[in-house]
């Protein structure tokens, strides 16, 4: 363990990370005991999950902190984790809109704007797709492609590392690293691609539901975790952040990383709780038994 050789504002240090992962986990858990009491079991287990991000992310930092030889298998619970989190977000964007069926109905006639990002944003001249049963299958097999692979590729890695085949660091072509990073690379970008089209459709819609903050604290959560983390890492290989005993530089990245990801992680807890707490009971089980009784009951 690291924490056996720091000094005293090193053990400081460590130890308000240690607090605000453990408040963080505080908050979670008395928020999931507001949602399970007030939001019908329609949509509980989802929005769950989605606020379970940003603690579970700092969770596994502070572990990886406190032992560094456990940090390849923190970052991948983490990443499968998160992947998982994509596939959910998509999920209750759709439940908020009172289910697929009253999705349908609502935009039976609407289309969907497909050049949006990550992958068409600049292809402007893409036809918009109708909304269908089909076009909703296909979104959320886009989320839950990812939510499948990305833990195989994880285990994959794991059973290579472990038997000397894999480094994360060595990004040679010769080496495995290189090609699971890049096949992760482009399942991710066609994961992101289903959840940006859905929130451009339905944003207007979902105003009241605070969709926009939840989005961009979802966006917050995915550009710290993937894009931060994979600057530092690269900072880290080209040693233009320096060693320090007895931290190489790959070894001091992963500290800065997951020091910042544990502040960051803390603070989207407490903004998440405000986003994410109001009153579900005027609105949401109605709606709720709209889905149900879709097909008796007129589209609000």
């Amino acid at each position: 363990s690291l924490s056996t050789g720091l000094d005293l504002p090193g053990r400081f240090l460590f130890a308000i990370l240690t607090l605000m992962t453990l408040i963080a986990n505080l908050v979670f858990i008395e928020e999931a005991v507001y949602i399970y009491r007030k939001i019908p079991s329609c949509k509980r287990s989802i929005i769950i999950w989605v606020n379970a991000a940003a603690p579970v992310i700092a969770t596994t930092s502070c572990i990886g902190m406190w032992i560094p030889r456990s940090t390849m298998f923190t970052d991948f619970t983490a990443a499968v984790f998160f992947a998982i989190v994509i596939h959910k977000f998509l999920l209750m964007m759709i439940k908020e809109c009172g289910g697929q069926k009253l999705l349908l109905r609502r935009f039976e006639n609407g289309r969907f704007k497909i050049s949006t990002g990550p992958c068409c944003c600049c292809c402007l001249c893409l036809p918009r797709v109708r909304i269908t049963r089909r076009t909703l299958f296909w979104m959320k097999l886009g989320t839950f492609q990812f939510a499948f692979f990305r833990p195989v590729l994880m285990f994959l890695s794991i059973v290579l590392w472990t038997n000397g085949n894999y480094s994360p660091y060595n990004l040679s072509p010769k080496g495995a690293a290189i090609w699971i990073s890049c096949f992760i690379g482009v399942l991710t970008i066609l994961a992101l691609w289903p959840v940006a089209i859905m929130f451009q459709q339905v944003r207007t819609l979902l105003i009241s539901k605070k969709i926009i903050s939840k989005f961009a604290l979802y966006q917050f959560i995915l550009i710290l975790n993937h894009l931060q983390t994979a600057i530092i890492n690269i900072l880290a290989m080209q040693r233009i952040i320096p060693c320090a005993p007895p931290l190489s530089s790959s070894a001091r990245g992963a500290y800065v990383i997951q020091q910042l990801l544990i502040m960051e992680m803390f603070l989207i807890t407490l903004i998440s709780r405000v986003v994410y707490r109001r009153r579900y009971d005027d609105l949401e089980p109605l709606e709720c038994t709209t889905e149900e009784d879709g097909d008796n009951k007129q589209t609000p």
